[in-house]
């Protein structure tokens, strides 16, 4: 059984991404894992995800991205088909209320099992929350892609998408987490993932 995690590439004026370290690390661990790195383009992101599934042929797909502000690991829960860039991504593309992929669906859920996977991770030790919004750049962009394409080439194929927080490097002050703790969480999720065929039946809903 393979899974395939994948991270993003540095973007903006940082000159690393935790998602991409803690991937690296989650495979150094697990004999189970293969990683990615994802450019931070919205013309690239895609195709370079379906490569690598086309080529690894994965059981499981953890995509991964950095979510700056956030203080927990959030496995997403729904993938929205909007992409509305606030910055440019790394090849200069900023495009502006457009769908992920047109005449898809408005959303998708994801296919991962969130809430055991925050249980697995809370369980680590690492803060955790499941996210309703995985926000509407390449992150999400990712998330929807990775969700229509289970849904019509790999059905078989469980997927999600998981942000974790900036590394202390990055911030001067303000929330983060040690990349370590990061890698640990992911490979919670990915456990969970494997091990629970149906979601923990708990509340994990917000009032906003």
């Amino acid at each position: 059984m393979t899974v395939l995690l994948t991270g993003f590439a540095p973007f903006g004026s940082s000159a690393v991404n935790p998602s991409w370290q803690a991937a690296l690390l989650v495979a150094s661990r697990r004999d189970d894992v293969i990683s990615v790195e994802l450019p931070v383009e919205f013309e690239a992101s895609l195709p370079a995800l379906r490569a690598a599934i086309e080529e690894h042929r994965p059981s499981l797909v953890v995509c991964a991205g950095e979510a700056g502000g956030r203080v927990a690991v959030t496995p997403e829960r729904v993938a929205i088909n909007l992409i509305d860039a606030r910055i440019p991504d790394n090849a200069g593309a900023q495009p502006i209320d457009v769908p992920v992929i047109a005449d898809a669906p408005a959303a998708y859920f994801t296919t991962l099992p969130v809430k055991a996977a925050v249980a697995a991770i809370q369980a680590e030790g690492v803060p955790a929350a499941v996210s309703h919004t995985a926000g509407t750049y390449v992150c999400n962009q990712v998330f929807f892609g990775l969700m229509h394409l289970l849904a019509h080439d790999f059905p078989a194929v469980r997927g999600g998408f998981v942000h974790v927080p900036s590394a202390p490097e990055q911030v001067e002050a303000g929330p983060s987490l040690d990349v370590r703790l990061s890698a640990t969480a992911l490979d919670a999720v990915i456990t969970a993932a494997l091990t629970t065929a149906d979601d923990l039946d708990v509340s994990a809903g917000t009032l906003n």
